[in-house]
This record gives C-alpha cells, sequence and structure tokens, in this order.
C-alpha cells in the first residue's frame, strides 16, 4: 500500500510554558519528521531530535512526549515519551535504578543524557493505531521538567507542523450540453375498450359504457387538435382480441374491430385529414393476458396459468384448451369474466409536432406541460434564472418529470442537487433510472457525498462496466481515499 507522507524540518516553536527557566524546546531541532499510515493501519512518527544547540542544567531532566492531537483539539495520543537529563540529573537516575533494581521511566522510548556543547541528535521512531480524527491534525511536543529533589519547574508546548492532510476527492461528473431537437416529436398512447355485441364489429355507442370511452377519445384527440403548438402528424389504431375462440377467427375479429374505430373516429373527427390514420391488428393478445394474470396474486392456480402462458407455442387454441380445463373451473371463469376484458381493445397512438418556445414562453410552459419542451429548452430557462439558484434546480428537476428516461435532462437535474447539497434527493432520483454508465457514474458521486462510500463503490463499478471510462478513474479515487480513511 502506497503510504502518505507528510515530511519537513522545522525549529520547534515554543508554545506556552509555565516558568522562563525552563525553556528547552526553543532549543531542540526537530528534522527528518516523517508521518506515514502503514499497512497495518498504524500512525507512524520517526523523526530526529537535534540537541546541538540545547543547554541542558545540570540537575534537570526533561521528559519530551509527542502528542498526536486532532484539528479541533478535541482529541489525542501520547507516544512514547524521550527524557534527556542533564550532568547530574542522569548519575542520580541511574544510581537509584541500580541500587533499587527499577526503572525511573519505564515508558520512555529513550534515555540519553545531554552534553552541552556538543553536537547530538536522538532518533525517534513510535507507532500509534491510526484513527480518522487524526486527518488534519498535527503532533505537539510537550516538555515536563524536573529539577532538584524532583521539584516540577514547570512544561512548555511546542507544535511540530500538520499531519494527514485532508484528501478531497474531486469527482468526475460533467454537466451533459443538451442536444438541441430540430423537430420536437411527440406521441400519446391510449386504449379504448369498446364493447362489442357477440360476433359483432359495428360500433354502437348506445351499448354498455360506449358513450363514455368514445367521449374519452374524442376529447383526447381533440386536446392536441385544438392546441396550437401541436400539429398532428399520425394517429395509429391497434386491435387485440382475447383468447376465446379460434386463434384465426380472432385476428379476423381484431381486423375488423381496429378498422370499425378507425371510421367512427374519422367521422366523429371530420377536420383531420383521414391520411394521416394508420390501423393495425395483432388477434390474441397473450402478453396483455399476462399482465392481468400478474395483477391477481389472489387467483387460484396463478403460477399455473403464468407457466401455460410462457410455454404457450405456435398452436395458440391448444394454450386455450388447457386453461378452459384447469381445475377448478372457475379458475377459467375467472380469466373469462375478470381478464379477457381488459385485453380486447384497440390502443390508439396520436404523434405530433411542437413548436419551438421562447425562454419567456418557456418559463409558463414549464409548470404545466414540460414534456412538450425539449431538454434545450429547459435547460434554456434554468440557465435564465442563474445556475446554483432555487429556480435552476426546479426547472432541471421539472425537465426529469417531462422526460423521465432521457440521461442529458437526469444527469444534470442530479448534478444541480448535489451542487445544492441535495444529493440524498438525486440518489433516490437516480436509483429510479435507466441503467446508464453516465448516471450510474452520478450516482457514485451522489453517494460519496453523501458519505455513503459502499455505495458510491457499487455505482462507479457499475458505471465501468457499463464502458463509462471516467468512472473507473472516480473508482480509484474512491478506493484510495478508503484506504486513506480506513482505521
Amino acid at each position: 500500500m502506497k503510504k502518505h507522507i507528510l515530511s519537513l524540518a522545522i525549529l520547534l516553536a515554543a508554545g506556552g510554558y509555565a516558568f522562563g527557566q525552563t525553556v528547552y524546546l526553543s532549543e531542540i531541532k526537530v528534522t527528518n519528521r516523517e508521518v506515514t499510515k502503514t499497512a497495518d493501519r498504524q500512525a507512524n512518527v520517526s523523526m530526529e531530535l537535534n540537541l546541538d544547540e540545547l543547554d541542558m542544567k545540570r540537575q534537570h531532566s526533561l521528559r519530551l512526549t509527542p502528542v498526536i492531537l486532532s484539528a479541533d483539539g478535541s482529541q489525542e495520543a501520547e507516544l512514547p515519551p524521550v527524557v534527556i537529563n542533564g550532568k547530574v540529573r542522569d548519575r542520580v537516575q541511574q544510581r537509584v535504578e541500580t541500587l533499587d533494581h527499577v526503572r525511573l521511566n519505564p515508558d520512555a522510548i529513550a534515555v540519553v543524557r545531554r552534553k552541552n556543547g556538543s553536537e547530538q541528535t536522538v532518533e525517534y521512531t513510535a507507532s500509534v493505531p491510526f484513527k480518522r480524527w487524526m486527518i488534519g491534525g498535527n503532533i505537539q511536543l510537550r516538555g515536563q521538567v524536573i529539577g532538584c529533589a524532583l521539584c516540577n519547574e514547570g512544561g512548555e508546548t511546542a507544535t511540530t507542523g500538520d499531519i494527514f492532510p485532508p484528501m478531497n476527492p474531486t469527482y468526475y461528473k460533467p454537466f451533459i450540453a443538451p442536444k438541441e431537437e430540430v423537430v420536437k416529436r411527440r406521441s400519446e398512447t391510449r386504449a379504448a375498450h369498446i364493447q362489442f355485441r357477440q360476433d359483432s364489429h359495428r360500433i354502437d355507442p348506445n351499448y354498455l359504457n360506449n358513450r363514455s370511452e368514445l367521449d374519452s377519445v374524442h376529447h383526447s384527440i381533440e386536446v392536441v387538435k385544438d392546441n396550437d403548438d401541436l400539429t398532428i402528424t399520425g394517429i395509429y389504431v391497434t386491435g387485440y382480441a382475447s383468447p376465446e375462440g379460434k386463434f384465426d377467427y380472432n385476428m379476423n375479429l381484431s381486423e375488423r374491430r381496429a378498422k370499425a374505430f378507425t371510421e367512427y373516429v374519422k367521422k366523429d373527427m371530420e377536420n383531420i385529414d383521414p391520411a394521416i390514420y394508420h390501423v393495425a391488428w395483432k388477434g390474441e393478445d397473450w402478453e396483455g393476458l399476462r399482465r392481468e394474470v400478474e395483477k391477481r396474486p389472489q387467483l387460484l392456480k396463478q403460477n399455473e396459468v403464468l407457466d401455460i402462458i410462457d410455454n404457450c407455442g405456435g398452436d395458440k387454441d391448444a394454450c386455450e384448451e388447457q386453461l378452459k380445463a384447469l381445475v377448478p373451473p372457475e379458475i377459467y371463469q375467472r380469466l373469462l369474466n375478470e381478464m379477457y376484458p381488459p385485453v380486447r381493445r384497440n390502443e390508439y397512438r396520436v404523434e405530433y409536432n411542437v413548436r419551438h418556445f421562447t425562454i419567456e414562453e418557456g418559463r409558463k410552459m414549464i409548470l404545466s406541460r414540460p414534456d412538450l419542451m425539449s431538454v434545450s429548452e429547459i435547460q434554456q430557462v434554468a440557465d435564465s434564472y442563474g445556475k446554483g439558484t432555487p429556480e435552476y434546480t426546479e426547472c432541471l428537476l421539472a425537465g426529469v418529470k417531462g422526460h423521465p428516461t432521457d440521461v442529458t435532462a437526469l444527469n444534470n437535474a442530479a448534478l444541480a442537487l448535489i451542487e445544492a447539497n441535495r444529493a440524498a434527493e438525486a440518489a433516490e432520483m437516480l436509483e429510479r433510472a435507466p441503467q446508464d454508465g453516465a448516471l450510474q457514474n452520478m450516482l457514485g458521486a451522489a453517494y460519496s457525498s453523501m458519505g455513503e462510500t459502499a455505495k458510491a463503490e457499487a455505482a462507479f463499478r457499475r458505471a465501468a462496466e457499463a464502458g463509462y471510462t471516467q468512472a473507473s478513474d472516480n473508482l480509484n479515487q474512491l478506493l484510495r481515499y478508503n484506504e486513506y480513511m480506513a482505521e
């Protein structure tokens, strides 16, 4: 593992002390200081204590303790001390240790006698378990002086400099410039469940709830037709049938009913060019039936019903017979009465072009129909409020509502949320987004901002696997940061 190193040679600046006669730290030079985090997550401190200028009183003993101190001063970790003795004090301590068979400084990493006027250096190396609070902290030297008769003559403190500078990864999370839509094409798809009498394809507006369905169709097309901002370019009708009866018959029935529905709409919407209508038919809709069955978990033998549908080959009539043969018979009756009717339908899709809007028009349109604006128009409206303003972010979020699967809209809205310190909202939005490399990369950046490094790592990995090149760099930065911070 690469070590994170901060090295310096600095003359200690003396801090506060109790008595003027005990100013020793200003006479000690710290050189070749190095603070590293080791592979086994220890904070290792090494330095040289140069005593060349230290003039030690004969009766004094200086206990020098390095201390790792947090940036705010609230936490600290002491390292083993060094004891520096004057000539007389050193003799006294040696005599006591020899005669009494005790160590006076058992915790000291070194005990040395100062020879005033001579060159003298003490090599120091010690380690303590790394803690995250050490990031951005510093190392202090605390000196305590003992004089004659073991009297305490005061202490002083000096700072050697900062350690473990904060690591602030800068992740690649780019703004994506939206591409303008030269022609803004939009479409709306709806289903019309018109009720037909048995074996009939004639539309009777007065039969059952047909009037309500036909009014709904009329209104949905009128809304588009009467909007001066829109130009209808096509109306596409597709007919579907349910599986009861013979397959070929149902194919023909879906054709006749789709054409009948289209002709009825043409008569009801006489001012629309008939040439824009397009008709298709699909016959029995087994996929639609499967969706209806899935909606009813209380259906008896639901899994068996789904298995018949999923394994139905080319002979659809045989599959229908399998459904009829299910026991108890109530299963098929429920299919026939509850799940077949929604499958019998005509779907119609209205396609239209939308004119382009000015910024002033866009400011109004974005409140009601952002889907009619291009992502580029939405960005222009957002920019008109100024990047970083609340309106800027809200415009981009409105753009996501109008274009919920658009990568550019999602990316830029998430970026705005992150920059507005709303990363949790960005993450929630991106978790529902398409599995796109750029969006997974932005999701990783959002989780990083929240301190959710495990989720950030997973998102960056997914982005890299999806081929988003810059995500690999983000992942490497994150892994280095995790290792730097790990206790």
